[in-house]
């Protein structure tokens, strides 16, 4: 079968953030870099790209950002050290990050929200469809969700975003999504999109979650966005106007943005963005490694039924 011409495989992910909740860990360290177990939380994003056929990922980076760069570049003499000693599982770990993909980096320089560290991207990605992957949410890799979102882009076009149902207490933390069914039972059609509604304004309790895929169209948008909620270009008001433009087009050049879709999740997610789901996450993938399990389990079952 040959493959469109518009097969995505660029990978975009903002990292340009200061990490204040994380604070004095993240003084002097990226909070990407902080570890999930023995790897980096930027890592596992990453490799969920890489997973899903994206070999080209572009970082959105700011000041005291190196560590990033460094992690997924050769780092010969440590290599050296480990092939001295005879380390070759060591040896294979620090090389898998620098094997990965083709990485590249752009500054934010001024941080003006998530909607401009996307449109930092723009002369990366040209015309093409992307990714874009938000390091504070790690998926599954068992759970494929950047492939199906990657799937409905190809066959509906346009901008695909990933949705998840949460407690409608929750929903004003989050972007909201109002939308309409479609004949696949986990896509549905965005018709509108609100930034960190109240609950009682909420259109539902879908709320957005850091994996987009996008459509070229999304940038001419963004350079039109005004800062909106925090002074900040938002990237869920540009694909409000998206969703929006697209309902009320009457013509073929008013389309070509391409409707929104969401892709409605269910499966395990970890949020390392709040210092106590970063916890419950170390503990979660701790308890699931073949190597660490069984003793981790063994020793957590004691600490809760004994200690707590």
């Amino acid at each position: 079968m040959t493959q469109s011409p518009l097969r995505i495989s660029k990978a975009v992910i903002p990292a340009a953030g200061l990490g204040t909740r994380f604070l004095p860990a993240t003084k002097a360290t990226p909070k990407e870099m902080l570890p999930v177990v023995d790897k980096p939380a930027i890592q596992y994003v990453v490799e969920e790209a890489v997973s899903a056929g994206l070999t080209d990922v572009l970082m959105v980076t700011g000041r005291n950002k190196r560590p990033l760069e460094d992690h997924f570049d050769r780092n010969y003499e440590l290599e050296e050290a480990l092939t001295r000693k005879g380390d070759a599982e060591r040896l294979a770990k620090v090389q898998e990050s620098s094997d990965l993909a083709t990485m590249h980096y752009v500054r934010q320089g001024d941080p003006r929200g998530l909607g401009h560290a996307v449109l930092c991207a723009a002369p990366h990605v040209g015309d093409q469809p992307f990714a874009v992957l938000l390091g504070d949410d790690l998926i599954d890799p068992r759970d494929p969700l950047l492939a199906r979102m990657i799937e409905v882009q190809e066959r509906e076009g346009g901008s695909v975003i990933a949705l998840m149902e949460v407690d409608p207490a929750q929903i004003h933390q989050y972007g909201c999504a109002a939308v309409e069914p479609t004949g696949d039972s986990d896509v549905v059609k965005v018709t509108n999109l609100v930034e960190k509604p109240d609950a009682s304004e909420a259109p539902s309790n879908l709320a957005i979650i850091g994996r987009y895929v996008l459509g070229p169209g999304i940038f001419d948008i963004l350079r039109e966005t005004a800062p909106g909620r925090g002074n900040e270009i938002q990237l869920t008001d540009a694909l409000e106007k998206l969703a929006a433009r697209h309902q009320s087009a009457t013509t073929a050049e008013e389309r070509l943005g391409g409707p929104v879709h969401g892709v409605v999740f269910k499966g395990r997610r970890y949020d390392t963005g709040d210092r106590s789901d970063y916890l419950r996450a170390i503990v979660r993938l701790a308890c699931e490694r073949e190597d660490l399990g069984p003793e981790f389990r063994s020793w957590l079952r004691r600490y809760v039924t004994e200690e707590m």
